[in-house]
């Protein structure tokens, strides 16, 4: 089973035009096993409002779009940053305070005992999570 980090999604986007080894990931995973964070959505819609207040409204629809077809196909596979992984957090935080939405990310898969799928293999190290980098 596999958290998929917003690079990896937002890659997925681009179809035929997509890294090759993403292409090759979503074609050979059962997508019944592929889950999304909550911070992934945020991290999303995050970027679509940046697009959005930097002017470009076609673009910023566009990628509204994409977002409202992710939260509709993954609707059940959306796992939510919750207590229990906030408890984890605190842990992964300490004492190295770096990349803290990656180690949310990171408490996630911990807790659903998933494998996070990322091109930025390195902001996940010493958090003891099982990393694929698709990129690669």
């Amino acid at each position: 089973m596999y958290l998929v980090d917003t690079n990896v999604i937002s890659e997925a986007r681009k179809g035929k035009k997509a890294n090759s080894g993403v292409l090759r990931f979503f074609q050979t995973i059962d997508p019944t096993e592929l889950y999304l964070s909550a911070i992934t959505i945020g991290e999303i819609r995050r970027g679509q409002e940046n697009i959005r207040h930097r002017g470009d409204l076609p673009q910023a629809r566009k990628l509204e779009k994409w977002l409202d077809l992710i939260v509709t196909e993954y609707a059940d596979k959306i796992l939510s940053f919750d207590a229990e992984c906030a408890q984890v957090w605190g842990r992964l935080m300490s004492p190295h305070a770096v990349h803290p939405i990656d180690k949310q990310i990171a408490s996630i898969a911990l807790i659903y005992d998933l494998t996070v799928v990322t091109r930025n293999v390195d902001d996940f190290q010493g958090t003891g999570v099982v990393l694929i980098n698709p990129f690669e």
